[in-house]
C-alpha cells in the first residue's frame, strides 16, 4: 500500500545553493538576521528557523551571495505516488496565488547542471495536472516576470518534495532554482561560455554591439566568444593559447601576456573590463585597480571572478565590494552563480543606467 504524508512549516525560510557551499550559506543568513538558525538541510538545500515577527524574507534574499533562491517554506510531500503527492502540494499553498510553478531537483555531486531535469519536468505535469478547478493554469519551468508570484517545488529525494513560494525581483529569482542556464551552443570552445553568458544576464550589464571589451584571462575563448556573440569587440590578454576558431573571429584580438603587462594607457580604448583568471583574489583586485584608477581609462562596469581558494576567504568579500566601490562603481554587487565552481562572480558599474533591467534573456 503507497503511503502519502505532508507537513505544513511555517515560518520557515529555504534557500538553495552550490554542493560544499552549505555552511557558507547557512554563516551567511545567521549574520544577515541574528535570531535566523538552520533547520532541515541536505546537499545543496537549507532550510532556516525564522526568528518571532519575522514579516519578510525579501532583504535576506537580495543581501545572499551564496543562496540562488530563497523564499518561504510552505512544508513537505512524502509521497510513493506523485498522483497522490500532488494534490497536497496544492493544499500546502492554500489560497495564495500563484503565477508560475517551478519544479526542480537539489544539487547532487555528478548532477546535471541544470536542474530542470526530465524527472522533474514530469512530476510538474503532472502537478499542473492537478491543478484545483478555481486555480488559473500556470506555467511551468518558465522565466517569470518581476513581481509575479512563484510556487516551487524542490525534489529532495525520492518520493520527497518541498514546497516553497517566493516572489520574481532580482533576476535569478525569476529562473527555476535561481539557475540561469541555457544549453551548451555548438560553437562553445569551453564550458567558460556558459558561466560568462550567466554572468552577463545576472548582471544586466548593457554591453552593446561594437562597445569595446577587455578579458584579463581569456584562455581558451569560452568567455570571449559570448561576449563577441553580443555584437561586443573583444581583446583577450593570456599569455596561454587562445583556441583557433576564437583567434579566427573578426572582432577578436589576442595579447600573449599578462594584464599586468600591458602599458596602462592601452587600456583607453576598452569600455568594459572581464577578468577571471586563476590566481589569489588579492591579485586579480590589485591588477583591476592599476587599470581602471589609471587617468583617461573610461572603464564603465567590470565583472571580476574571485576564486575562494579557501572558503575562509567568504569573511573578506565585503571589503573586497568596498573596494571596487572605492574605484568608483557605485553599484556593486556580488553572488555565486550555479556556472561556476568555488569562486563569487562580482559586477560593478558606474551608474544604474548602464545595467539593462528586466529584459528577456539576451543569447
Amino acid at each position: 500500500m503507497k503511503s502519502c504524508a505532508s507537513e505544513a512549516a511555517t515560518p520557515f525560510l529555504f534557500a538553495t545553493c552550490r554542493l560544499g557551499a552549505e555552511p557558507t550559506l547557512k554563516s551567511e543568513m545567521s549574520s544577515l538576521e541574528p535570531g535566523i538558525r538552520s533547520a532541515f538541510a541536505r546537499p545543496g538545500f537549507v532550510t532556516f528557523k525564522l526568528p518571532a515577527g519575522f514579516s519578510s524574507s525579501d532583504r535576506l534574499i537580495l543581501k545572499s551571495v551564496f543562496a540562488h533562491t530563497a523564499g518561504w517554506s510552505c512544508g513537505s510531500v512524502r509521497c510513493d505516488s506523485t498522483a497522490q503527492g500532488a494534490p497536497r502540494v496544492w493544499d500546502l499553498v492554500e489560497g495564495r496565488r500563484v503565477h508560475h510553478l517551478h519544479v526542480w531537483q537539489r544539487s547532487s555531486r555528478g548532477g546535471p547542471l541544470n536542474p530542470v531535469t526530465p524527472l522533474a519536468t514530469e512530476i510538474g505535469r503532472q502537478l499542473l495536472s492537478r491543478i484545483s478547478r478555481d486555480r488559473k493554469p500556470v506555467p511551468l519551468n518558465q522565466i517569470a516576470q518581476r513581481g509575479q508570484q512563484i510556487l516551487d517545488c524542490i525534489l529532495i529525494e525520492p518520493g520527497e518534495w518541498w514546497v516553497g513560494r517566493h516572489v520574481a525581483n532580482a533576476i535569478p529569482s525569476r529562473w527555476p532554482a535561481g539557475v540561469i542556464h541555457r544549453e551548451m551552443p555548438p560553437h562553445a570552445v569551453s564550458r567558460a561560455y556558459l558561466k560568462m553568458w550567466a554572468c552577463l544576464q545576472w548582471s544586466g550589464m548593457a554591453i552593446a554591439p561594437g562597445d569595446g571589451c577587455v578579458e584579463l584571462g581569456s584562455a581558451p575563448g569560452g568567455s570571449s566568444q559570448a561576449l563577441l556573440d553580443r555584437g561586443a569587440h573583444v581583446t583577450g590578454i593570456d599569455p596561454a593559447e587562445m583556441d583557433e576558431n576564437v583567434l579566427a573571429h573578426p572582432s577578436f584580438r589576442h595579447l600573449r601576456m599578462r594584464g599586468s603587462e600591458l602599458k596602462r594607457r592601452a587600456f583607453r580604448e576598452f569600455r568594459w573590463l572581464i577578468a577571471d583568471a586563476n590566481v589569489a583574489p588579492k591579485h586579480t583586485l590589485d591588477t583591476v585597480e592599476g587599470i581602471v584608477t589609471y587617468p583617461g581609462v573610461p572603464i564603465r562596469g567590470v565583472l571580476l571572478t574571485l576564486k575562494l581558494l579557501q572558503w575562509n576567504l567568504v569573511e573578506q568579500i565585503p571589503s573586497w565590494l568596498e573596494r571596487v566601490r572605492s574605484w568608483g562603481y557605485r553599484h556593486v554587487r556580488a553572488r555565486q552563480l550555479a556556472s561556476g565552481g568555488q569562486e563569487i562572480c562580482i559586477a560593478g558599474m558606474r551608474h544604474r543606467a548602464l545595467r539593462r533591467v528586466g529584459r528577456r534573456p539576451r543569447s
